[in-house]
């Protein structure tokens, strides 16, 4: 699998390549903003690792820049505390994030969960349900035949609620299964990523239902919503 790294830490970054290439992965890094971009529009990367704090192109403007050509994953580092560069992280389509300063080994883990889900889609067969088809083969999504443009993680959570359709799955199984970890009552980047799949999915009839205090259900029917 290979990885772009993008951070202005040369240190950082030159540690990261070494760790991160002695847990397999094939690494490059680069150090300012665009450069970022074409590497991740350009470069044929499995994932982007992508800090918030760049010069000359900070990480959401990269990341609006690569999410309006490209559906690569990408997990931001952002700086410990700021929960607002995780919000707007996650608007602009981030799969997940990171604060800093962070154990090297759990962003490991992060970058396994989000490459096991990218691999799952890839292998799993086609879904249909209620207008919606759900092709993990050639990664697309239609509603009505109209093609929707999803995020690498707002697939995934779409996959995981039409396989599951009629059944409530909840808030912890969607964490479990997307981020490999617990949710906590503070966490509310599902919820987001839930938020943003149903402005692009949903018109006048709603298809995925909040079960309050539980988690979502896919409707299989018109009548179940």
């Amino acid at each position: 699998m290979r990885l772009l790294v993008v951070d202005d830490d040369v240190e950082l970054c030159s540690l990261l390549g070494e760790f991160l290439e002695r847990e397999g992965y094939a690494v490059h890094c680069e150090n300012d903003g665009p450069s970022g971009v074409d590497q991740a529009l350009n470069g044929g990367y499995d994932m982007v690792v992508l800090d918030v704090m760049l010069p000359k192109l900070d990480g959401f403007e990269i990341l609006k820049r690569v999410r309006s050509r490209s559906s690569v994953p990408v997990l931001m580092l952002t700086a410990r505390g700021e929960d607002v560069d995780r919000i707007v992280g996650l608007e602009l389509g981030a799969d997940d994030y990171l604060p800093k300063p962070f154990n090297p080994r759990e962003l490991s883990a992060r970058i396994r969960a989000i490459l096991r889900r990218s691999d799952a889609q890839s292998t799993s067969g086609r879904v249909e349900i209620n207008g919606v088809v759900l092709d993990p083969a050639s990664r697309k999504v239609t509603r009505d035949d109209t093609p929707i443009d999803l995020t690498t993680l707002e697939f995934s959570i779409l996959e995981m609620l039409m396989r599951a359709a009629g059944r409530v799955v909840s808030r912890d199984a969607l964490m479990e299964g997307l981020y490999n970890r617990k949710a906590t009552p503070f966490d509310r980047s599902i919820d987001m990523h839930v938020s943003h799949l149903r402005r692009k999915l949903e018109g006048s009839q709603t298809l995925i239902k909040t079960i309050r205090g539980v988690g979502y259900q896919f409707c299989r029917t018109p009548e179940e919503a």
